[in-house]
């Protein structure tokens, strides 16, 4: 089974609320909640292509993201390894660029919605995060 590297963004605002996007029906993983992003390219370093995708995802440039989190996990159907980023600093309004629904939510209301289970350790570094 190969694996798929994805850069993920933790987009925080000045009201402390984290961007999550509903992933379509037909995705892996679909009509869960997830915390945006994309593969890295062969050759692209993660940061690059974090920059690209929520650029392609939601129309908005972020600026200076920091690592988060690394998380390997095993689906029945594929490996992915969540190369995870977080920045409180954007330019623009994000909208769902792919027909995708975004919403901010508090960090605290993060265990409130469906995310895939590869997502769980995402939610507890965000939550021991100071933002």
């Amino acid at each position: 089974m190969s694996l798929v590297h994805v850069a993920v963004a933790v987009i925080v605002n000045e009201h402390k609320q984290v961007l999550i996007a509903l992933r379509q029906p037909h995705q892996h993983q679909g009509n869960l909640w997830e915390f945006p992003g994309g593969k890295v390219e062969t050759g692209e370093a993660t940061d690059v292509a974090l920059v690209r995708e929520i650029k392609e995802e939601l129309g908005i440039k972020i600026v200076n993201p920091a690592p988060l989190i690394k998380i390997k996990y095993d689906y029945p159907d594929k490996s992915v390894l969540l190369d995870v980023w977080s920045t409180t600093h954007f330019e623009g309004k994000p909208q769902g660029l792919e027909g995708q629904t975004i919403q901010w939510c508090s960090i605290t209301a993060l265990t409130n919605f469906d995310f895939p289970a590869a997502n769980k350790p995402i939610i507890e570094a965000i939550q021991a995060t100071e933002f």
